[in-house]
């Protein structure tokens, strides 16, 4: 998702931070939810059955999934009845949980039915949008499905999903996946069913139900772009959602095939700036007119393959998804505008990280949890993540770079991966041993803060690392008296350089280094 163009509301992050959910599940593995929403607009409860197929990883008892139950102000979900089969299952419904009473053996697939009821407190947000008009929008990340939604609400769990949703007629919906049909209901209702075979993990589920204009701007290798936007917006909409196409295309030949079978670009009343999910990215309401729209979209659509289809294993790995997103649309940038231009983002990235860094002192890879998952969506995760990525792209050479790149979104497409199974990609890919650069950029905290100073002799600089932790890296710079650009491994506390004849020096000219660097 995208931060840049929407601040996350505070209520939002103490309520979806206060939650604990069942992290890894490790009896069980979902393979196939069937959801079927009946949304009305006379009142914000909903209706619910939801299948779930789970394989069994070891004989159990129990199978606790992730539901917020009733609370006290009118909010959350009741389960009124549980079947296997024909068969009822004992359940007992907790603050955040579902637990059924079953019999399942080793290596067993079963399917459970659950029906239940209620108003979201989260998760499923029913409200009306910036011209008063009712909506139905998911916003389900990091941990929030659950709050509509009986499931293992954890993104190392993915699996295929089909959607009903019953509304009034006058509404449009759009899903993940296919959509294969379209009824009108008596009652002035409509049923609307879609169905996405790759597996996704719940953060990428997406339901959307408004007014909508709708758009088919182009198809990119058999894959159908679409638009939804407000019908007030139709007009500036179609335009700018239209980019989709042209960096659709763009990263299918830099990355690999796009996972789906569409591509729907979704204004919504999502929390966030824009949301990921799979086949169906919701974008927040001032999108459509916004400066930022183009770089927004390449975010979101990059998200495609990093965080849908190749998914971290646990939050703590969340750069896999943020960092790759904030850099490739960097590199789509480059691709579209030059160098300049990504030179330009990277130091405004490194800005954003100095300026964390002072606030904050934890690692890329944080396992901390401290503040809940939201607090994971910052600097670290976003822009340091994508420096990492620059920087490892300079080591190791383009070619070798995004021959990595490639390799590994191959190797765990559809799958989980966490940030030891990218370096291993980027190992074998390079011949390069990369355990250290991984450890001191993505597990130990801060950058590297150099002071430039003169030396006692006129013809050297000396350079200090000021940082507690030092780092070891190449540091190229350039002197005002020679063209050339020179390069160096700093490694030590203080570093001497010789500038014969120069009277000033450049650090970094090629913005290829995350350092803070204070000249004296």
């Amino acid at each position: 998702m995208n931060l840049y163009n929407k601040l996350i509301p505070a209520f939002l992050l103490i309520l979806s931070t206060s939650i604990t959910t069942t992290a890894q599940n490790l009896q069980a593995d979902v393979q196939h939810y069937d959801i079927s929403l009946t949304l009305s607009d006379s009142t914000d409860k909903i209706s619910a059955v939801t299948g779930i197929t789970v394989r069994f990883k070891e004989d159990a008892r129990e199978l606790c999934l992730d539901l917020v139950g009733r609370s006290g102000r009118d909010t959350g979900m009741a389960v009124s009845m549980v079947t296997e089969g024909k068969k009822p299952v004992a359940f007992r419904q907790q603050r955040e949980s579902v637990r059924l009473q079953i019999r399942a053996k080793k290596g067993e697939t079963h399917t459970y039915r659950i029906a239940y009821s209620g108003i979201p407190a989260n998760g499923l947000i029913i409200s009306t949008n910036m011209y008063g008009k009712r909506t139905f929008f998911t916003d389900n990340w990091p941990n929030r499905a659950h709050y509509w939604l009986p499931s293992i609400d954890h993104p190392s769990d993915k699996a295929a999903v089909d959607y009903t949703i019953i509304a009034p007629d006058h509404y449009n919906v759009v899903a993940n996946g296919l959509k294969t049909e379209e009824t009108n209901l008596p009652g002035r209702l409509k049923r609307t069913r879609y169905q996405e075979k790759v597996v996704l993990p719940t953060k990428v589920f997406a339901v959307g139900v408004a007014d909508f204009a709708i758009d088919h701007p182009g198809d990119v290798k058999g894959i159908p772009v679409y638009t939804y936007v407000y019908p007030q917006n139709k007009a500036r909409g179609f335009q700018d959602y239209a980019k989709a196409v042209e960096v659709l295309d763009f990263f299918i030949g830099k990355l690999g095939p796009y996972a789906y079978k569409k591509l729907a670009n979704v204004q919504s009343k999502t929390m966030f700036g824009g949301m990921e999910n799979a086949g169906a990215i919701f974008y927040e309401e001032e999108s459509v007119g916004a400066r930022t729209i183009e770089p927004l979209i390449a975010h979101e659509i990059a998200h495609q393959w990093f965080g849908d289809a190749v998914t971290e294993t646990g939050w703590e790995h969340v750069w896999l998804s943020e960092g790759f997103a904030t850099y490739m649309t960097h590199v789509y940038m480059e691709h579209k505008y030059g160098a300049d231009t990504l030179a330009a983002g990277m130091k405004a990235d490194r800005r954003k990280i100095i300026a964390f860094n002072k606030r904050r002192h934890t690692p890329v890879v944080d396992t901390s949890r401290q503040g809940g998952y939201m607090q994971l969506l910052n600097a670290n995760s976003y822009e340091k993540g994508g420096w990492v990525l620059h920087m490892l792209r300079r080591q190791v050479g383009d070619s070798l770079f995004w021959k990595g790149i490639r390799s590994y979104f191959a190797a765990y497409n559809g799958r989980n991966a966490n940030t030891d199974n990218f370096r291993q990609a980027m190992e074998q890919a390079s011949g390069q041993e990369l355990t250290a650069f991984f450890q001191q950029w993505l597990h130990t905290p801060g950058v590297p803060v150099l002071a430039v100073r003169k030396g006692n002799d006129p013809h050297t600089m000396v350079v200090e690392q000021l940082q507690e932790t030092l780092f070891s890296f190449p540091l190229e710079y350039k002197a005002d008296n020679n063209p050339e650009i020179q390069r160096i491994l700093i490694k030590d506390r203080v570093t001497m350089l010789s500038i014969p004849g120069a009277e000033l020096i450049h650090i970094d000219p090629r913005t290829n280094l995350l350092i803070e660097d204070r000249f004296e």
